[in-house]
């Protein structure tokens, strides 16, 4: 029997849609039960969002003042604690967020943890990217012990809603460490669409040139509600902030449309956007490795055909 606890992910009061997508990764389990788990301040409406998710069992809450930050060393000893209670499977996504908090429960429940799920053979049979997603392994994860694994969130579509799962409060009794403490958040605020979850992003590489010239992507994902990415090589050049980095070293993603410009498509980049639905290219180099993978093609200046695609646009 298989009882999967799944670690919700959320911020500002608002529930990640990464959690939803893990719940896709539980139903290929084939698990007898779905719980989520909510830790926060004021986890209620968080709660609600999560019990809207089809295929959720149950909703579960830990309220604590502690919990108003996502600080994986206060997350984990609650979690763990949940999950002493006859849970098989505790799953989290494969976010910065994921990558936190599931090291640290694994290692209080001294078991090993099972990364980047992207398909499921059985409930303790997986495949997972290795060699920045050159191969693909299936690993195996012992039966007799409680599986911690981190979901690959761009290889799962999200869970749909229309679930209506009770909710219910927990209260944990586990002495939470006291050696890190939330100093502050610092984001870039924008109006855009969140980049891992993004249907449409456009994102620009080293062959923009410059941080002004970085503008004519921003203007273009404006026209197209999308979120803006962008190469390992435009960040390093300092073109834009890291958090806008896509790939094996940044984010990866999986959106409906993902637009490629002024992007050579090494083969860390194009791991981070293997699972994307449509992919278009533009760069003047027609050799570029990123037409190889590419959908749809343009080869040619990006400043002349950029206003090109926008006055088509409309």
């Amino acid at each position: 029997m298989s009882k999967i606890l799944i670690i919700a992910e959320h911020l500002n009061g608002k529930l990640n849609p990464s959690t939803a997508r893990c719940v896709s990764c539980a139903q290929a389990i084939k698990a007898d039960a779905i719980d989520v788990l909510v830790l926060a301040a004021a986890p209620d409406a968080i709660a609600a969002d999560a019990a809207k998710i089809a295929g959720v069992s149950k909703v579960l809450t830990i309220a604590n003042p502690a919990n108003a930050h996502a600080l994986a060393a206060v997350y984990a000893p609650q979690i763990v604690e949940v999950a002493s209670s006859g849970y098989t499977h505790v799953l989290a996504p494969s976010t910065t967020f994921g990558k936190d908090v599931a090291p640290r429960v694994a290692a209080l429940l001294g078991v090993a943890q099972v990364s980047d799920i992207m398909s499921v053979a059985d409930a303790h049979t997986f495949t997972r990217p290795i060699y920045a997603g050159n191969a693909i392994i299936t690993v195996q994860a012992p039966a007799d012990q409680t599986l911690v694994a981190t979901v690959r969130t761009a290889s799962w579509a999200a869970a749909a809603n229309g679930g209506n799962a009770p909710v219910e409060a927990l209260n944990v009794n586990v002495e939470l460490p006291t050696h890190t403490r939330f100093v502050e958040l610092a984001q870039g605020a924008s109006e855009r669409p969140d980049l891992q979850s993004a249907a449409k992003v456009v994102s620009g590489g080293r062959g923009v040139g410059s941080a002004e010239n970085f503008a004519i992507i921003f203007k273009l994902a404006d026209k197209l509600g999308a979120a803006v990415g962008a190469s390992r090589a435009a960040v390093d050049a300092g073109y834009v902030p890291s958090d806008l980095q896509v790939g094996q070293t940044g984010k990866i993603i999986a959106p409906e449309l993902y637009m490629a410009i002024g992007i050579s498509g090494a083969i860390q980049h194009l791991t981070g956007i293997k699972d994307a639905g449509t992919i278009v290219a533009i760069n003047k180099d027609a050799e570029a490795p990123i037409f190889e993978i590419a959908d749809i093609g343009l080869v040619g200046d990006l400043f002349k055909l950029i206003p090109e695609l926008e006055a088509a646009l409309g």
